[in-house]
């Protein structure tokens, strides 16, 4: 069996196998300050009266932090009274943007069934849970009875094995991945990921790549649990175990192979996240703001990545640079580091945790004709801003590299 059906068979209390259509129960559903009153708002209209279960559902606001508009103003209002009525802790905007903070606070874990009404809850399949993103009907549902329906979906198997070269890292990788399989070559397909490469990659990295398992279409992006699952969770929460590892004969609908320590740094190039080329394609590209932050690569090891790439220069000063670490505990981390200092130092604004720029939403907004580099998961047409302007992809490193030079620049160049 795959990861993913074993999570469906220990949930459901009986064997399963992909195709099956099964009512499983939540283990923990999110909202975020966007798509949660629509959710709330289906919740009504089912004629919900309390949540299920107040304390499997986190709630907090990271797209438009603080309020950047009235209508922003209002869901906050509306959603911070929901939590208070239904007893549900609420993060609201101190914590950060929802899926580096579901993970950090231990809300999620092995084997864990989890949905959100945000496309990337996929992220949490970092640490060896089912995690999809659902619509608000969907999460109306969710919210009023812990349970929904799933189709249990084939699996792709995804081995990377070998060691990174210098500045070459996750990111990388599974813009490779995407290149190579399509934004819908895994639509409704479980990605699971293994092989000595995730073996030996951080959480960070992990999180990276289960994160963008959505721009493929897959439905979950699974690395199943290990000893470096275990190390991030021990102090997170108790009782994980570990034995949802895949069967030898698991049966998949389809295998690939990935060797990293032949993959040089890619580009994602508008405006789909699977037009990926190597940097050299498109090094000397001039761009005009550079962004390094979001749940992809907004982790204290991307700010580490990015400040030995800066060294003791500054950026260029034709280059908006705008970074903002994912989390509370991120931004104090890079903070206790000296790395905000520097970024300052160098030209940088560094922005309190949220989303920032990568959905468009509240600043950092892209004027017609201007380009930008981003380590965010998206680059469609309009995603940043004016729909005249172009979105770039990259690892931290890379963006760094081209927020140095003012044009995208090859990492292992400088």
């Amino acid at each position: 069996m795959t990861v993913a059906e074993k999570i469906f068979q220990s949930k459901c209390g009986r064997s399963i196998r992909a195709g099956d259509v099964v009512m499983a129960g939540i283990d923990a559903a999110m909202i975020h300050d966007i798509t949660g009153p629509l959710a709330i708002t289906q919740f009504w209209e089912m004629g919900g009266e309390r949540v299920f279960d107040p304390e499997k559902i986190i709630l907090l606001f990271d797209h438009q932090i603080p309020a950047d508009s009235i209508p922003a103003a209002k869901n906050h209002q509306m959603m911070r009274a929901f939590a208070e009525e239904q007893g549900i802790v609420n993060y609201d905007l101190r914590e950060g943007v929802c899926h580096q903070v579901a993970l950090e606070k231990g809300r999620v874990g092995p084997g864990d069934i989890v949905v959100g009404s945000d496309s990337h809850t996929c992220m949490y399949g970092a640490v060896g849970a089912f995690a999809t993103g659902i619509g608000s009907t969907d999460m109306g549902f969710a919210l009023k009875y812990g349970a929904l329906y799933f189709r249990v979906p084939e699996t792709i198997r995804v081995d990377a094995e070998g060691s990174f070269d210098r500045r070459v890292g996750p990111k990388d990788l599974i813009l490779r991945m995407a290149g190579d399989i399509g934004a819908d070559g895994a639509t409704y397909r479980a990605l699971e990921f293994g092989g000595s490469a995730f073996s030996g990659m951080s959480m960070a990295g992990r999180m990276t790549c289960s994160n963008m398992a959505i721009e493929m279409g897959g439905k979950a992006g699974i690395v199943p649990p290990d000893e470096t699952t275990l190390e991030y969770l021990k102090d997170r929460r108790s009782g994980d175990s570990m034995d949802i590892a895949p069967d030898a004969d698991a049966v998949y609908l389809e295998k690939r192979q990935y060797d990293v320590g032949s993959l040089s740094p890619q580009v994602a190039v508008p405006h789909n996240v699977d037009n990926v080329v190597s940097v050299e394609d498109v090094a000397g590209r001039k761009v005009d703001q550079v962004f390094i932050g979001s749940c992809t690569n907004g982790r204290f090891e991307d700010m580490q990545e990015a400040a030995e790439v800066l060294g003791s220069d500054s950026f260029n000063e034709k280059v908006r640079v705008i970074i903002i670490p994912a989390s509370r505990d991120e931004y104090l981390k890079t903070l206790r580091a000296g790395l905000i200092e520097r970024f300052v130092e160098a030209g940088a604004l560094v922005e309190a945790p949220c989303c920032g720029p990568c959905m468009g939403g509240a600043f950092g907004l892209l004027a017609p004709g201007e380009v930008s580099l981003s380590t965010s998961n998206r680059n469609f047409r309009g995603r940043q801003g004016s729909t005249e302007a172009e979105v770039y992809l990259s690892s931290p490193a890379t963006a760094a590299a081209s927020a140095l030079y003012g044009e995208i620049t090859d990492p292992r160049e400088v």
